[in-house]
């Protein structure tokens, strides 16, 4: 399990990609991320990118670059439901909601799995309720787009309450979705011996440890501090044959590291099964074992929590500081005496309590690392 942090973002570092059996759009662009930054809670977070009510997203099927027209209807809440029926109706299936009611309820029934939301983003969101659809570029298209005008026309006469039914329309590549957000994903040292090197990248250092990774839906990819203070965490403490769990493992990149290092990486967990999977195929692009993944939330599932298992050398858990405080006992059972813990997702404002739960479930510090928002703690059983 990860945190979410929801805010603007400038790159849509994921893209997510889902076929719906609704869906006739093959070959339709992928949705990247571009309204919030996601940045964790696997299972929740790849379902709401940028979507607080979508319940169809676009498969991308490869093939040839397409140019394709991105339509979007402005409605009131009350119209999106007869918006979205009013499309089915016109031969299209797949589209993209945005609600700020949704927005807001996910919010208020999903406190534990979020530290923060941008300002800018709570004011893109205030008042919008927004179908998006996209249509290959072709005669056949702008044929569909007359026809969802017209109907658009019946629907606002008939309801004037679902106003403002505004329709809006761009150009889109599928290129653009698919591939742009990879130029900022560059190699990175981290720390004194680990470079992280995307799999599309070449990059080569003698002195450090390599590891190629390709995040995909995940999060994690050590661009973050907070995986940044946890990799260089893992380099201090992880000794050749140390038994580690790694709880939220994302795209396995702290797992990875830590097998690179020498640990015996014996669990990963994670509450999205697409994350083990990407987790392990990430392992084998390294030549690593990352022992074996269990899905699920350990703090509300106890049979997951006795199935994680005990007798860890370390435990590396990069989620999110309402989750850390909840589960320092049961690092704490999980650790052999000396054993150490690294934690990191916490927000600088909240590090002070994740420290005090870590001593109360007799953690002593051994460290206390910060960037300029985010904190992370080395703290030995």
């Amino acid at each position: 399990m990860e945190r979410l942090v929801l805010a603007q973002d400038p790159l849509p570092l994921e893209v997510c990609h889902r076929q719906d059996a609704k869906s006739n759009a093959v070959g339709a662009p992928r949705l990247g991320a571009r309204s919030i930054a996601v940045r964790g809670l696997p299972s929740a977070g790849h379902k709401l990118r940028r979507r607080w009510r979508c319940t169809v997203h676009f498969n991308f099927a490869g093939g040839h670059p397409m140019d394709w027209l991105e339509l979007k209807i402005d409605t009131s809440h009350a119209g999106l439901d007869a918006v979205t029926d009013m499309l089915e109706q016109q031969g299209v299936t797949g589209v993209m909601i945005d609600d700020e009611a949704d927005f807001q309820s996910f919010l208020e029934n999903n406190r534990q799995y979020w530290d923060y939301v941008d300002d800018d983003l709570l004011a893109q969101k205030k008042g919008v309720s927004r179908v998006t659809f996209y249509l290959e570029r072709n005669e056949d298209a702008y044929g569909t787009v007359a026809a969802v005008r017209m109907a658009m026309s019946a629907l606002k006469k008939d309801h004037p309450e679902y106003a403002p039914l505004l329709l809006t329309m761009a150009d889109v590549a599928d290129e653009d979705w698919e591939n742009n957000w990879k130029q900022f994903y560059k190699p990175m040292e981290i720390g004194s011996r680990l470079l992280v090197v995307p799999e599309w990248e070449e990059a080569a250092d003698p002195t450090r440890v390599k590891l190629v990774l390709n995040p995909g839906l995940t999060f994690g990819t050590g661009s973050h501090d907070t995986t940044q203070l946890c990799m260089m965490a893992l380099e201090d403490a992880v000794k050749p044959g140390d038994k580690l769990l790694d709880m939220g493992t994302g795209s396995g990149i702290l797992a990875i590291a830590a097998a690179m290092l020498g640990a015996d990486v014996q669990t990963i967990v994670d509450i999205d099964e697409n994350c083990l999977k990407t987790a392990h195929e990430n392992a084998e692009k390294n030549h690593v074992e990352i022992g074996r993944g269990l899905c699920g939330d350990a703090l509300r599932d106890p049979k997951l929590a006795e199935d994680i298992g005990g007798g860890y050398d370390v435990i590396v858990a990069n989620i999110v500081a309402d989750v850390i405080i909840g589960m320092s006992p049961m690092f704490a059972d999980k650790l052999v005496k000396g054993g150490t813990l690294i934690c990191s997702g916490i927000l600088n404002e909240r590090a002070e309590e994740v420290r005090a739960a870590l001593e109360k479930s007799g953690f002593t510090i051994l460290s206390h690392e910060k960037s300029d928002d985010w904190s992370a703690f080395a703290a030995k059983k």
